[in-house]
């Protein structure tokens, strides 16, 4: 098995180059998709939120208010710490069960956010960061998303420095481009993982 930390900040492309290296055969661990699976409706980790928060960060329905919550902890960084230290450990437990389910020949993507900041990069084989220019992920998150550019400049704030992600990378690759242009790059990023698997 071959372990890969996936990195990058908010607006740089994991979930795109995510989705193209499973279309190519990896199995993808998703620690964001796991982060609201362990706080769905019902789980010990919702509780552990609403206990920390306060009901006000619930929906009528009872599940979770993300941007509610998200107005909280991306401006706080001791809230923030207070989140993470309630959902790191059930996302680093489901993620173990995942990756053992896997198998031995699998090429395993950890795409984790939060890599650089947790000092998650001792845990791969290779830190793989996909960069972008910091002005250029602003535009993404304020055109595309449609965010206002205050709250997209407090969660780029709120995450390592680009500088801080390079640093931890065995692999970058460039999303500074098109589309095309980084299908191009997954793949020669996979032809290289497959050399390092065999």
């Amino acid at each position: 098995m071959l372990r890969i930390g996936l990195t990058g900040g908010i607006g740089a492309g994991k979930s795109e180059v995510s989705r193209q290296l499973a279309a190519l055969g990896a199995v993808i661990i998703d620690s964001d998709l796991i982060a609201r699976e362990v706080v769905a409706p019902g789980t010990p980790g919702l509780a552990a939120v609403v206990a920390e928060f306060g009901p006000e960060v619930l929906l009528p329905d009872g599940a979770l208010d993300r941007p509610a919550l998200g107005r909280i902890v991306f401006t706080d960084p001791a809230r923030l710490a207070a989140l993470n230290a309630i959902v790191h450990p059930l996302v680093r437990a489901r993620s173990a069960e995942l990756e053992a389910a896997a198998g031995p020949d699998a090429i395993v993507v950890h795409d984790v956010p939060l890599l650089a900041e947790n000092g998650l990069a001792p845990l791969y084989d290779l830190v793989v960061v996909i960069d972008v220019p910091d002005a250029e992920r602003l535009r993404r998150l304020t055109a595309l998303r449609g965010m206002p550019e205050d709250e997209a400049r407090a969660r780029m704030s709120a995450q390592a420095t680009r500088e801080a992600r390079l640093a931890v990378a065995d692999l970058v690759l460039d999303n500074s481009g098109t589309l095309d242009r980084l299908t191009t790059r997954v793949h020669d990023l996979w032809h290289q993982l497959e050399l390092r698997r065999a």
